[in-house]
């Protein structure tokens, strides 16, 4: 336990991981006075300082002095008698697509370089009103398109369990600042699987609520029928408590839905008796590696042990889902990105000419490769003569695997397979090939063209390399998915464990 200092003195730090330290201990270190909210955020800041350098996950910190103020003022409401929120004094993190009042909100992109919003987004919001401490925003695929976060203006993120290979992506820096004790949580987006692939790779707990149970207000758009903003974190427990502060209708948000949240802590139980659980053979066919299968068989072993009747299903139109899936979302894309011009804000191109010129130049060098690579897909397949042969054809898809996903539910109460076919990836191993990146979401797409919640955790490793179990279940029953993680982390005891460079700097005061 910390002792408080004399007056005037810093905290002093007796080998206490602070940074370690789930939402859920923090919370409760804070409501018995453990431990102040101003200690736990000095913690973070000094593991931030240590190993940010070789990590990569921010791409602009708040100014420690503005991060320690928020923290003392929790502190402050406590010494007053004020019920301490969930997540009250908690240092959380934001993927750079959520905009920021006062803060930067880039995209990783150069073409929003230097772009502060006027307004928070929704989540952001609910944090505020919980008291959490915001340090920063995280590294991310340019404008969320990617598996790596190696398409971003300022360069890649590294997973911290290997400096050499990817983090995941988009929201790999989210996910890399959970693993590497950067911050307790941390919110990101998942258009195709960016919590939940990154969360994967990274040995974290990622979890993509319902489409419309999290508003999408202030989320820079990608793929708006897709978008869904979910949280990182370091256990079930914690994911679960976020998505209980962020999840709600929102008026601002035409597409947030009015279904009531439930108590999401009260689902976790450490068992799975009475459930079916479905194995879809297409999540474990070609391309997923025996070392994934391996580790998910032996977690469906244990789901068993749980209680749960494990049995295969087929959901044939899954194998069509990776093609629907990269038609509908440059589709949109290429939509949404239209807003970036370069006259109202941002980037603009420094050559003179007229307004097509400076359009066409701005949006040339401002947008990245991968980028410009998918807006010109999703103008082709949305242009004249085109738009039934492709789009079309890919809306209809889309509508197998959702009547799929319905049929499953009359046998299943969830899901379950790999999150990715594979072990995080070397850095620049896939860069030249995007059809070989664009199949680490094969696992996670149908999710989003159905608008289900599912949760990626830790099932296993492979070279010392974390592999994430999938967990799907029906529209709105984000408890259920909840349930079946938490009874299978609690009985893997995989929740603790932390990449190499978790020991750097232990003990050490930073006042």
């Amino acid at each position: 336990m910390l002792r408080a200092p004399a007056a005037g003195a810093c905290w002093e730090w007796l080998s206490v991981d602070l940074f370690e330290w789930p939402a859920h201990r923090i919370h409760r270190g804070l409501a018995a006075r453990e431990v102040s909210a101003a200690e736990v955020a000095l913690a973070v800041l000094g593991r931030v300082g240590d190993v940010e350098p070789s990590v990569g996950a921010y791409v602009h910190l708040r100014p420690r002095e503005e991060v320690l103020a928020d923290a003392r003022r929790v502190d402050a409401a406590i010494a007053r008698g004020e019920p301490l929120a969930a997540l009250g004094g908690v240092p959380v993190a934001l993927k750079d697509n959520l905009s920021t009042a006062g803060q930067p909100t880039t995209c990783a992109s150069r073409i929003l370089a230097g772009y502060v919003p006027p307004y928070d987004a929704t989540v952001v919001e609910a944090l505020h009103r919980q008291g959490a401490v915001i340090l920063g925003k995280t590294n991310m695929d340019e404008f969320a398109m990617g598996s790596s976060t190696e398409h971003a203006a300022g360069g890649p993120t590294h997973n911290p369990w290997d400096s050499a290979r990817v983090p995941g992506g988009s929201s790999g820096g989210s996910a890399a600042a959970v693993a590497a004790g950067e911050a307790v949580l941390a919110l990101g987006s998942d258009t195709g699987g960016s919590i939940r692939q990154p969360a994967a790779f990274c040995g974290v707990v990622g979890l993509k609520p319902t489409y419309g149970r999290v508003s999408r207000f202030g989320l820079v758009a990608f793929a708006s029928s897709l978008d869904q903003i979910g949280p990182l974190a370091r256990d079930v427990h914690d994911a679960a408590i976020a998505l209980q502060v962020l999840a709600g209708p929102d008026p601002r948000d035409a597409t947030s839905a009015s279904a009531e949240v439930p108590d999401l802590e009260a689902a976790l139980r450490p068992d799975c008796r009475g459930l079916r659980l479905g194995v879809p053979r297409e999540l474990l066919g070609e391309g997923v590696s025996l070392e994934v299968r391996q580790a998910v068989a032996a977690a469906l072993d244990a789901l068993t042990e749980l209680g749960a009747t494990v049995a295969e299903c087929s959901l044939p139109s899954l194998a069509h889902a990776l093609d629907a899936y990269y038609l509908i979302a440059p589709a949109e894309a290429s939509s949404n990105l239209a807003r970036f011009d370069g006259v109202r804000f941002g980037f603009r191109a420094a050559e003179p000419g007229d307004y097509r010129t400076t359009f066409a130049r701005t949006r040339g060098a401002g947008f990245g490769p991968e980028v410009r690579r998918r807006i010109m897909l999703g103008t082709y397949a949305l242009s004249a003569g085109y738009y039934e042969q492709y789009y079309g054809k890919a809306q209809q898809v889309r509508t197998l695997i959702c009547r799929e996903f319905d049929e499953a539910w009359q046998r299943f109460h969830a899901l379950v397979g790999p999150t990715a076919p594979t072990v995080a990836f070397a850095l620049g191993e896939k860069l030249a090939d995007p059809l070989q990146m664009y199949v680490s979401d094969v696992c996670t797409v149908p999710v989003n063209l159905a608008g289900l919640p599912a949760i990626s955790l830790p099932c296993g490793f492979h070279n010392g390399l974390p592999i994430g179990l999938q967990v799907i279940g029906r529209a709105f029953d984000e408890e259920t998915v909840l349930r079946v993680a938490y009874a299978y982390e609690q009985a893997a005891g995989l929740a603790g464990r932390r990449p190499p460079l978790a020991g750097a700097r232990l003990g050490q005061a930073h006042g």
